[in-house]
């Protein structure tokens, strides 16, 4: 009998269609275009208007990989869904809100909790109910709207994160596949990245986060490689959570990567958090810039403290 692989099949993304620039942002907190630039390489950020929640994104998402790809809502037989910025707090799950909106009954859905490494964790246990035979078609998202606990008087956060969803298929497939993965937590670090129960605000370390970033990226993506006898060369892209685009200088730097081989879009939509590397395949998908056979590792880092990496043969 033939391997099993499981493999991305279709992608989908969405942004909501007011943007905040770096220049409108300075009549609300003092900074400039320049700083904000230089600091982190954003330019702009979506936002969501107050009517659009998390699921709203993530449905969109799920329009456009369906418009895109010709595929069958009712061929879905899972989702699972990261997000740090559920539709309510708790229960029900944004999944299942989700599963709803679209149309779908009797599958099973659930949310995960991991911060910016959501997708990467999201993506793993989805493949991991496939080999099980849980799942067979699975719709992975990564949304977000951040805007809701940014505190806007916070020039040191206030910066950094927008709004957006990208989702994937997950499914039994012939040749592209997921190869191997690998998942990380720092639960000593939790506080350094929260969402503060009192204020549902986010607060940061700066920089400690940016310390616990550059590293994780680095040794993520130089774990991936040992373990599977890759060298640096044998990788055609590296897809990277879009935090900030100094954190991947510094880790190109440090561990001798290849920056070029970073995919960011930072600049159009900042920090989206778990929706980051979906969004941001489904761009490369767009500009014809994934090729078959291509190596690419996704690498996610953030809150919890939580990171991880995903080798995928596309």
């Amino acid at each position: 009998m033939s391997p099993k692989y499981i493999g991305i099949t279709a992608l989908g993304s969405y942004v909501p269609k007011k943007t905040l620039t770096n220049n409108e942002l300075s009549h609300l907190v003092d900074t400039s275009d320049e700083w904000i630039h230089s600091h982190t390489g954003i330019k702009e950020r979506h936002l969501a208007s107050e009517n659009e929640r998390c699921s709203d994104l993530a449905v969109e998402a799920a329009n456009n990989l369906f418009s895109n790809h010709a595929r069958n809502k009712a061929e879905i037989d899972g989702i699972v869904v990261s997000t740090a910025t559920p539709d309510y707090v708790g229960f029900p799950s944004t999944a299942c809100i989700i599963q709803d909106k679209l149309g779908l009954t009797d599958i099973p859905a659930f949310d995960i909790s991991a911060g910016c490494t959501g997708f990467i964790y999201a993506l793993e246990a989805a493949r991991g109910m496939i080999l099980s035979g849980t799942m067979h078609k699975v719709l992975v998202f990564g949304s977000e709207k951040l805007s809701q606990v940014v505190n806007w008087e916070d020039r040191n956060t206030c910066v950094l994160f927008g709004d957006g969803a990208g989702c994937v298929l997950l499914e039994e497939t012939n040749d592209n596949r997921i190869i191997d993965c690998t998942l990380h937590s720092e639960g000593n670090g939790a506080q350094a990245l929260v969402i503060q129960n009192d204020s549902h605000t986010i607060t940061m370390e700066g920089r400690s986060v940016y310390a616990f970033a550059v590293r994780a990226i680095g040794d993520t993506i130089v774990d991936l490689l040992k373990r599977n006898n890759l060298s640096l060369e044998d990788i055609d892209w590296i897809v990277p959570h879009q935090a900030n685009e100094r954190i991947i200088a510094a880790c190109a730097k440090r561990y001798g990567f290849n920056q070029n081989t970073f995919y960011m879009n930072i600049e159009r939509y900042a920090n989206t958090s778990a929706a980051s590397i979906p969004i941001a395949l489904k761009e490369m998908d767009e500009a014809n810039l994934l090729k078959k056979g291509q190596k690419i590792i996704l690498v996610g880092f953030g809150a919890g403290l939580t990171y991880g990496g995903t080798l995928i043969q596309w």
